[in-house]
């Protein structure tokens, strides 16, 4: 029994957390009760369900069994004692799914998303917040995030939840006007949401379908919300998601082990979602193409291959060009080095990383060590390959993708011998 309980709290966890925390901001307007509340019910769960067996709908207990954590938590507070009274008036005795107020577009998850890419709040602010609150990351995953320590992570979520809450910044989606402002944090949120979800920070499983799923309908809302004429990016982002998601069911075999672009098995790609994907791609390429827009092109010429030596690396690499000078990073540089191997060889590419290298600003990430690697290994440069999968190791935190290097490591090892 305890096995199960723990099970369907996790699914409802990783499914459930953003809509929960969601829905209690916007009953009681504080984001740390809302997020203390939501863990204590999680809590609660667990050993509830273990005597009185799982609920027909768990996450409708857990919201409200949160909801009344958190009028218990105001209660405590003598300044909040009115506006809790009447909170714990408005709370229904039965476990229902909440309701929206008409007039208002029903998701709470968006107007969470805009309440905390509000301009008011520095921009590195604005993603991080959203990223603890909707998708339940821990501080170090996000600071892994933004390559900065756990502390400075820490400090920026204390300081954004206090400026949302002495500016009164209101829960809410701004009018179709007003959306510009905001539009770009929230572009960025949406996509480092996919991210986490094609790619999970940590744990057993590689993809996590719940957050790729949450991040493609939260796109589609909002070219909803700005149609007629959503802006390109918007269209973008859409398409670039319904791609790479397109490729989600043969990224990993039976085992759930990591499989490799050129490896995987082609008629496994969604190519219903491609055909949609890819007169997005046209549109969001009309004017001024943004970084979305560019990457969505790149993953177009995937998707467009029929088999993986049919891809068009100049093109790719075209691609990659305008992304530097749109967007300049070190990661969409390792990602362009990257593609000129398979041009020009592994060695012009390991020439290209070297040069990223210099910096120091990939030094904790896993992938730069693990391309170094394949590189190296191509070329038969087997000690150096291993020391860069070692590297690679060190950092890698999610499983799937630590077994798939270790077997690589594996593979030079033995080829040294």
């Amino acid at each position: 029994m305890l096995s199960s309980v723990n099970a369907t709290v996790t699914v409802v966890y990783r499914a459930e957390w953003g809509r929960i925390v969601s829905i209690l901001i916007r009953s009681f307007g504080d984001f740390d009760v809302a997020e203390e509340a939501a863990q204590e019910a999680f809590a609660a769960a667990v050993d509830r369900w273990s005597t009185d067996g799982i609920p027909d709908s768990p996450a409708a207990w857990i919201i409200q069994t949160a909801k009344n954590k958190a009028v218990d938590r105001l209660r405590r507070r003598i300044r909040f004692q009115e506006k809790v009274e009447t909170y714990a008036r408005e709370l229904p005795t039965t476990t229902e799914q909440p309701e929206f107020e008409t007039g208002e577009i029903p998701d709470d998850r968006l107007r969470l998303i805009f309440t905390c890419c509000h301009p008011a709040l520095a921009p590195e602010a604005q993603v991080a917040l959203t990223l603890r609150t909707l998708c339940g990351l821990e501080t170090d995953e996000i600071a892994r995030a933004f390559l900065v320590p756990a502390p400075t992570m820490a400090q920026r979520l204390v300081r954004a939840k206090r400026k949302i809450r002495d500016a009164g910044i209101p829960y809410k989606v701004p009018e179709t006007g007003d959306m510009a402002a905001r539009i770009d944090a929230v572009l960025t949120v949406i996509y480092l949401i996919f991210n986490e979800g094609y790619a999970s920070t940590r744990g057993e499983p590689l993809v996590r379908a719940d957050l790729c799923a949450e991040a493609i309908r939260l796109a589609r809302l909002i070219r909803m919300l700005m149609a007629p004429f959503p802006p390109e990016e918007t269209t973008g982002l859409l398409a670039l998601m319904l791609l790479h998601d397109s490729r989600r069911d043969a990224r990993v075999d039976e085992e759930g082990d990591l499989v490799v672009l050129e490896e995987q098995d082609r008629s496994r790609w969604n190519h219903e979602q491609i055909s949609e994907a890819l007169p997005l791609v046209g549109e969001s390429l009309r004017r001024n193409p943004g970084p979305f827009a560019l990457q969505a092109a790149i993953a177009a010429e995937h998707c467009k291959a029929a088999r993986a030596e049919d891809t068009n690396w100049p093109e790719i690499v075209r691609r990659y060009d305008l992304l530097e000078l749109v967007q300049p990073s070190p990661v969409i540089s390792l990602n362009r080095a990257v593609a000129v191997a398979m041009i020009d060889g592994p060695q012009k590419a390991l020439g290209l990383i070297d040069e990223i290298a210099i910096s120091g600003e990939l030094d904790n990430y896993h992938l730069l060590h693990a391309a170094r690697a394949d590189l190296l290994r191509r070329i038969g440069t087997t000690k150096e390959a291993a020391q860069s999968y070692e590297h690679a190791l060190a950092l890698v935190t999610n499983e799937s993708e630590r077994r798939f290097l270790e077997r690589r490591l594996r593979e030079v090892q033995t080829a040294k011998l």
